[in-house]
């Protein structure tokens, strides 16, 4: 009887929420939005920073190795800038007409029967402006993004465009030159920390999980980066990497694009019918953009 009684008591289900990063996961690295940014980062350093050009290929790509992103690498060297005026360089000029609706995701996400959230290093007004264009801006509880991260207060950079100048013109001396540190033969690995919080940081996770109220033991992570999914599989997600059928280490799936989601996961449509995710009232979350 026992036996009985444990095999017809209801199955928990093995996932409760969904956490999906945007850029290059949610539509293909093929729409060209990526190289966009890198462009307008470099233009943004070159124009409005007074960094060599020659020298800007080299240090986006030992920024991003470092740090995880150029803005939080450019904060960690030394530089101090307006973190809102730097996402609308680098984000408002992007082609945002590449990004087309997507009405079989869409559907794809509303017929998933669990929480669903974004979860980005992206600002909010560049992740609102995504989700519209794709016609998915309802289909998530909420966002947890840049802001969310990095709170105003913790980001103290003068508005005053004069200051800024000023700052900028006598941070030079300081900067710490990384590029040179990297071109020691014995160069160590002990370089200065960034104020920003973002992904692939364990820290950036464990917070927006935190923000959120996430389980991460029932949880899945969508994302493209290999980094951000090794990150995220280190503090207990279940991991799917986005863009590609190779799985990495890390990994426990691996999806060309995110139209495989059901073939690769069925089990996630288990409730369906069964249960209803409806956003609304209050959500837990900082940064929480609506339809």
């Amino acid at each position: 009887m026992e036996y009985d009684d444990l095999y017809n008591q209801p199955q928990r289900p093995k996932y409760d929420c969904l956490l999906f990063d945007l850029d290059d996961t949610l539509y293909p690295l093929s729409t060209g939005l990526a190289t966009s940014c890198l462009k307008n980062i470099k233009d943004y350093m070159i124009e409005e920073m007074g960094i060599e050009a020659s020298k800007i290929p080299d240090l986006c790509n030992v920024l991003y190795k470092n740090y995880g992103t150029t803005m939080a690498g450019l904060r960690a060297i030394g530089y101090d800038f307006d973190h809102d005026e730097y996402h609308r360089f680098v984000h408002g000029r992007l082609p945002y007409d590449k990004l087309k609706p997507d009405p079989v995701l869409r559907h794809l996400l509303l017929s998933l029967p669990l929480r669903r959230l974004i979860f980005t290093n992206a600002d909010k007004i560049h992740a609102a402006k995504a989700l519209r264009r794709l016609g998915l801006e309802d289909c998530f509880e909420g966002i947890i993004c840049f802001e969310t991260l990095n709170p105003r207060e913790t980001c103290p950079a003068s508005d005053d465009e004069s200051e800024n100048e000023a700052s900028i013109q006598n941070q030079r001396e300081g900067i710490f030159d990384i590029l040179e540190h990297f071109s020691q033969p014995n160069a160590g690995s002990k370089l200065p920390k960034t104020p920003i919080i973002c992904k692939p940081s364990e820290f950036a996770i464990e917070k927006a999980l935190k923000i959120a109220n996430i389980n991460p033991q029932k949880t899945i992570f969508f994302d493209d980066s290999v980094r951000n999914i090794q990150s995220g599989k280190r503090v207990g997600l279940h991991t799917v990497l986005v863009g590609t059928s190779h799985r990495v280490k890390g990994a426990d799936y691996a999806l060309e694009s995110i139209h495989n989601i059901r073939e690769a996961l069925p089990e996630l449509w288990d409730g369906e019918g069964k249960s209803d995710v409806q956003y609304k009232g209050k959500v837990a979350i900082e940064t929480f953009v609506t339809a």
